[in-house]
């Protein structure tokens, strides 16, 4: 057990505890994970300020040249001192002392499950003087669970370092987020949760990669040196996919290319890209009258149609709509001709991409489930495709797509016994794009993020934005892991829903960038300040002591042999 640093002499529950240090000012730091015991409750907490006092002001402003030595030494601890504030997060009912019969009576209801002795939220206070020290490794194992299964280090205690784990199992039933301003690690932060997930296997995971960071091995523009990508890690395990026929993913073919069917895709999608499509308010008039006129096979029937197709009478030269033009339609569906045109070159910008067809080759959804009902991990690079339209289009219409289905083997499970589906964690970046307050409620992604699991589904938000993500939406995340950022709109959004935020607030404004995380929320029981694990050779043998750090370029025939079929 770690000696004492302090002892308590004030505060309260709301504005948390005060405590006067015994040792020098920089032996502690904010973010300091902290405990005192008193009588049979033990404390903790985090160190949320440090501040300098002095009995006698006079005394403070002498500088200690000025003083005698023995004088200036004496000053130091009791006329001039430092408190700490301490926001006590957690407390435990550590019991009647050890040996005694009310010891065996306590422990028998804790048995019985009648006494809970914690952790638990903070009910009352320590006595005064009560001794205060820094968290020693027993502590942290109490609060942040020991090595096992779906336990994952994500990250050490800054001052003594620790391990700190998350809880996986516990992490994958709410959604998630992991914020950071723009250079902060975002993307090294959520390979290895991903790579966690992917080690213990507590779940499927379906990644959007926008920019093509996770899947195959990159370059850090930092440091100059080669990343390992999941499917180098994860060879059995990870399948990437591209959009579009003959496809490719940084000049590498991928596992398997999807397409999007004409019948996948609904007038509300269409709707969400408004501002993509630059798409004013007359359209979504046009987009009803034409699932009423064509049903489930609305855009094909649409862009079959000519714009501008005119015929002429023979006998007084004069020009009408031709029967297949989208002129002629609309006035048979009492459309604006011209609102009707505007849509249909809009959308053709959808219609002439490559990996939209009227007929796949294969059901891009049924594809991409089978592999995640079967122990695989599917990573879609959008290669070329990296423009909002594209991200927004394909993550909406295949997600709701797999909720759906989701959503069929869950009822079944819940009415007819079946077994339940495996659950899923969809990571997508750029997340503020498609939580935003304007359209999270029309997206399948903001469907999700309310259900809180029912159907086995969850997000793993990514976003540098999180002030850019609909409040109700930030509310319904569970576990956060957040860099530093710099707007104070963000940090308010990333603190959204949660307890001790004004403590919090200052601890998240200063964070290290690329070297410190706080972890908060669902998964963990108390927030915490880490120095988080860093995603490099070491991390690679830790994660796949098989592949030690090499990518698949780096193995021998027998090796790679090995690796994809055990």
């Amino acid at each position: 057990m770690n000696e004492a640093i302090g002892y308590i002499v004030g505060g309260g529950l709301k504005e948390g505890f005060r405590a006067r240090l015994t040792v020098p000012a920089e032996v502690v730091q904010e973010g300091s994970f902290v405990v005192c015991d008193s009588g049979r409750n033990r404390y903790y907490g985090l160190v949320t300020d440090l501040q300098l006092g002095a009995t006698d002001p006079r005394f403070a402003d002498e500088q200690p040249t000025r003083l005698q030595p023995a004088i200036s030494h004496a000053l130091l601890g009791k006329t001039l001192y430092t408190t700490l504030n301490l926001y006590p997060t957690l407390m435990m009912d550590s019991g009647p002392p050890l040996g005694t019969l009310e010891r065996q009576e306590w422990e028998q209801k804790i048995d019985q499950g009648v006494e809970n002795p914690g952790p638990k939220p903070v009910k009352t206070v320590p006595a005064h003087h009560t001794p205060v020290r820094l968290a020693d490794e027993g502590d942290v194992a109490e609060i942040f669970g020991q090595e096992g299964k779906g336990m994952f280090v994500v990250g050490h205690t800054i001052e003594q370092g620790y391990p700190i784990r998350l809880d996986l199992q516990k992490f994958v039933k709410r959604s998630s987020g992991i914020f950071g301003a723009t250079g902060t690690g975002k993307s090294f932060l959520t390979r290895m949760v991903l790579a966690g997930l992917m080690q213990e296997d507590v779940a499927a995971a379906l990644v959007f990669d926008m920019h093509n960071e996770y899947g195959l091995d990159d370059l850090d523009a930092d440091k100059g040196q080669s990343v390992r990508g999941l499917s180098s890690l994860f060879p059995r395990k990870v399948q990437i996919a591209a959009l579009g026929k003959g496809a490719m993913v940084r000049g590498k073919s991928p596992d398997f290319t999807l397409e999007l069917a004409l019948s996948d895709f609904t007038t509300n999608d269409i709707n969400l890209l408004s501002e993509s499509l630059n798409l004013t308010d007359t359209a979504t008039v046009t987009l009803n009258a034409l699932e009423r006129a064509f049903g489930t096979h609305w855009f094909g029937e649409f862009m079959k149609l000519e714009p501008g197709a005119m015929e002429f009478d023979p006998e007084t030269g004069k020009g009408r709509p031709a029967s297949n033009s989208v002129a002629f339609w609309a006035r048979e569906n009492n459309v604006h001709d011209k609102a009707a045109e505007a849509l249909h070159r809009k959308l053709k910008l959808i219609y002439d991409r490559p990996y939209v067809v009227e007929k796949p080759a294969i059901d891009a959804v049924t594809d991409i489930v089978d592999k995640l009902e079967n122990g695989r991990h599917v990573i879609l690079s959008f290669g070329e495709y990296e423009s909002d339209l594209d991200y927004l289009l394909v993550s909406n219409i295949l997600t709701r797509r797999i909720r759906q289905h989701w959503v069929h083997k869950t009822e079944r499970h819940k009415t007819h016994g079946a077994a339940a589906p495996r659950p899923l964690v969809i990571a997508i970046e750029e997340a503020h794009k498609l939580l935003n307050p304007q359209i999270a409620s029309q997206t399948a992604f903001g469907i999700i993020a309310r259900e809180l699991r029912k159907y086995f589904v969850t997000l793993l938000v990514v976003d540098q934005r999180p002030s850019g993500i609909d409040d109700e939406i930030m509310s319904q995340i569970g576990t956060r892991i957040t860099g530093w950022l710099g707007d104070e709109d963000d940090i308010r959004a990333v603190l959204t829903g949660l307890a001790g935020r004004d403590q919090l607030r200052g601890m998240l404004a200063r964070l290290q960038e690329k070297e410190e995380v706080l972890l908060l929320g669902w998964g963990v029981k108390m927030p915490i300040p880490i120095r988080s694990r860093r995603y490099d050779d070491k991390f690679y043998a830790e994660i796949n002591p098989r592949r030690s750090g090499r990518g698949l370029s780096d193995l021998s025939n027998d090796e790679l042999i090995n690796d994809i079929f055990g």
